[in-house]
């Protein structure tokens, strides 16, 4: 069994310690927590299981480390504190762990990240010898294999278009959702997540990895971004209202350019209500999906919905993105130590796993 950490224990956190109790060759040996108020509880408690594994939340993340766990899944955000994550990831991996994360965009493609970033990692892992695996949460795998395991069934392909469509209504994440893409904020407030270049800098690196499958060069990565006010005031179950006239949903594209025509794109389309921008693309109920269309011929459409935490869509899209991160571990461990990227770690089929208790 792989002695496995999980750290953190938000939205992708919980869905984390579900994944690795549940995966055959795993075993989790400890949750890491920053909050006082989650020291002690137990992981079941904070995965959500409704029952108790035995392992205890802890904030020591030296005695955890001094452990020499053989991994760890970096579940704690990056999207405010990227400098903080690295620094935790890099530890961990010179404590001789393979790592596998959503928590460092940049490194989503691996071979071209910034210098500052990749080489710390290297650095870490000539010193440990530990790995390091980054994929999304958007998910990773509705931006890299999937559409390319699709666009293999096509005679012809024009355009590769992967779209997530959200209401965020349900998403429990309200510094992320009313901050750092908006919702809630007048039409005149500047997201971070929407400044130009960083949707970019979060996704080129996917777009990147799909035209390095696909064997073509890019022009450039070009971003369109349109955004729309709420036209009465919604009250949501997990963040609270959102007045009429602040944004209420967000629509953009990152757009891999190849001989001067977007060919490889991915777009998101987010709301805090179903009834903003009604003339966008809409999931099929409602609440949430990851939809990749090929554009040629064939056109081919698969749509993926997945549900998770009763019939959360949002936590549904975390819990495969996670399930994608924690099948790659015993690879991983396999693996030589190394930085890997989505191109490199095969897809693993599903285990029959654990009966439920």
């Amino acid at each position: 069994m792989i002695a496995t950490v999980v750290w953190g224990t938000g939205n992708v956190g919980r869905a984390a310690v579900r994944a690795v109790e549940a995966h055959p060759a795993l075993k989790l040996t400890a949750v890491l927590v920053h909050s006082p108020d989650k020291v002690g509880r137990d992981a079941g408690d904070l995965g959500g299981l409704g029952h108790e594994l035995g392992v205890a939340a802890t904030n020591d993340v030296d005695a955890v480390l001094a452990a020499s766990p053989r991994a760890v899944v970096y579940a704690a955000s990056g999207d405010i504190r990227p400098g903080e994550a690295l620094a935790d990831i890099t530890r961990a991996i010179r404590a001789g762990a393979v790592v596998a994360t959503p928590s460092v965009y940049a490194l989503y493609d691996q071979r071209n990240a910034p210098p500052e970033l990749r080489e710390p990692v290297l650095a870490a892992i000539a010193s440990g010898g530990g790995s390091l695996f980054v994929s999304g949460v958007d998910p990773g795998w509705g931006n890299d294999v999937l559409p390319l395991l699709i666009s293999g069934l096509g005679t012809t392909v024009d355009v590769i278009r992967c779209q997530e469509i959200f209401d965020y209504s349900t998403y429990d994440q309200p510094d992320s959702v009313r901050y750092l893409v908006g919702m809630g904020q007048p039409m005149d407030y500047q997201p971070p997540m929407l400044l130009p270049t960083v949707p970019t800098m979060v996704w080129g690196g996917q777009v990147r990895l799909m035209a390095r499958a696909l064997g073509v060069e890019l022009d450039e990565i070009r971003e369109t971004l349109d955004r729309r006010p709420l036209d009465a005031t919604v009250s949501t179950r997990t963040m609270g209202e959102f007045e009429a006239g602040t944004q209420g949903a967000v629509r953009f594209e990152v757009q891999g350019i190849v001989d001067g025509e977007a060919r490889i794109v991915i777009e998101h389309v987010t709301r805090i209500h179903a009834s903003c921008a009604p003339d966008w693309p809409t999931p099929p109920n409602g609440d949430g999906a990851h939809r990749v269309v090929i554009e040629g011929r064939p056109r081919i459409e698969v749509t993926v919905e997945a549900t998770d935490e009763g019939e959360n869509r949002s936590a549904g899209g975390n819990a495969t993105a996670v399930g994608r991160l924690v099948s790659a571990i015993d690879w991983l461990v396999d693996a030589e130590p190394g930085l890997y990227d989505a191109l490199d770690v095969p897809l693993r089929p599903g285990t029959l796993g654990r009966t439920p208790r």
